[in-house]
């Protein structure tokens, strides 16, 4: 009985450690594995170029981060992202990072990264920021904020909502976000909600969000801005 109980328990910690494993980028088990862009295969990330065809300038990207990005889009920002399609050897390391400027009162909207914390450093200006939990034992999503200042920094956890808002109408804010993931993704939640192709039945958001039909279809009709680049 106790050999039994011992198994169950070595199974179940096994269980947790591989959950944990495969939650995250790949771990590198070589000094670096530059993403093989012309390579077929299909593998968690990218295949690894043949180490003696590597080069200095597959970990050089000249991304001109010290200079202003347009932010007259609808939302007022520009994120500049620098990931593993962009520095093939960030493959397997783990980490990205974004320059993000905001025009004033502009603001990156409610979002998420799904394989990601990101930890956000102003620049220069001032943010709004917060993040909502995910539904707490007492089925509430809570939202923490902060107001931000130039040399400020603040984390969102990986998987959560969050957002960042200039709030001075006179001057333009910018920040640098450093990500956990070579490829973080993200989801901003009124395009994929109401912005997908082909669109979410009006039935079901309708319903989800208790409005009249023609409320959803008035949103979905709408131009809904990428301020990714």
């Amino acid at each position: 009985m106790a050999s039994s109980t011992t198994f169950l328990v070595l199974t179940a910690l096994l269980a947790l450690l591989a959950g944990q494993v495969i939650a995250s980028d790949p771990s590198p088990l070589q000094d670096f594995c530059v993403a093989d862009k012309d390579s077929h295969v299909n593998v968690n990330g990218f295949v690894c170029k043949d180490p003696k065809d590597v080069k200095a300038d597959d970990f050089f990207l000249p991304a001109n981060l010290d200079m202003p990005r347009d932010t007259t889009s609808k939302i007022g920002s520009n994120v500049t992202l620098i990931n593993v399609m962009r520095i093939p050897g960030l493959n397997t390391l783990g980490i990205s990072l974004a320059r993000i400027d905001y025009a004033p009162l502009g603001e990156n909207p409610p979002h998420t990264h799904p394989r990601a914390t990101e930890i956000l450093t102003v620049l220069e200006g001032t943010l709004y920021v917060g993040f909502v939990t995910s539904n707490q034992a007492n089925r509430e999503n809570k939202l923490f904020t902060k107001m931000l200042n130039k040399g400020d920094v603040f984390v969102f956890p990986e998987g959560l909502i969050h957002f960042q808002f200039n709030p001075s109408p006179h001057k333009p804010t910018v920040a640098i976000a450093a990500l956990s993931s070579q490829n973080p993704g993200v989801i901003t939640i009124a395009n994929a909600v109401f912005g997908s192709k082909p669109p979410i039945s009006d039935d079901v958001l309708a319903k989800a969000f208790q409005v009249e039909k023609k409320t959803v279809d008035w949103l979905q009709a709408q131009f809904w801005a990428d301020n990714h680049n």
